[in-house]
């Protein structure tokens, strides 16, 4: 039997937030040895969004140097003029699969009702690139978005509640 873990990250001399590991790097290399320590497979990156969009490359060497153990749910930003054309453009980088979005920034939580990215969902339908959601308190509103685009593959983080060690549920979840 395949075991796959669907959520790691990995990151380099930088500082995580409080409900992820205390220390400045963890390595491609400390994930596969705690891998073949559980009698994990294969894994599905994460690169964590609070590090901004260098992470992506740390995740693409990983996939790289181990195309059969790695894939990756990569992010950028959703604002960014050439949008369009990362997201038609996404798997020409080693590992890449799909998108993974939490949007817990202040200007991003309008993003779930407010329109500002139905483009990204309809790409992302068209092409065929899952994307990857911490929606906890956003269920109702991302069942309005799948009904829109019922082509969508959607990976839903943490049972749809909040992530980080909360204890909030969301109802629609």
């Amino acid at each position: 039997m395949l075991i796959v873990d669907s959520q790691i990250h990995l990151w380099q001399n930088g500082k995580m937030s409080a409900h992820h590991r205390q220390i400045p790097t963890y390595s491609v290399d400390d994930a596969l040895a705690e891998m073949a320590s559980a009698g994990v497979d294969c894994a599905v990156i994460h690169p964590p969004s609070a590090l901004g969009e260098a992470v992506n490359v740390l995740a693409v060497e990983a996939a790289r140097r181990h195309p059969d153990t790695f894939c990756i749910l990569g992010h950028f930003d959703l604002q960014s003029p050439d949008r369009e054309t990362i997201v038609a453009r996404w798997r020409e980088r080693p590992g890449m699969l799909g998108f993974r979005f939490t949007f817990n920034q202040p200007h991003q939580k309008a993003w779930w009702t407010d329109g500002s990215v139905d483009w990204f969902w309809a790409a992302c339908e068209k092409a065929a690139l899952p994307v990857g959601l911490l929606a906890g308190g956003n269920m109702a509103a991302l069942t309005k978005i799948a009904e829109r685009h019922p082509g969508l593959k959607l990976h839903i983080d943490h049972l749809g509640r909040h992530g980080g060690g909360t204890g909030i549920t969301d109802d629609a979840a």
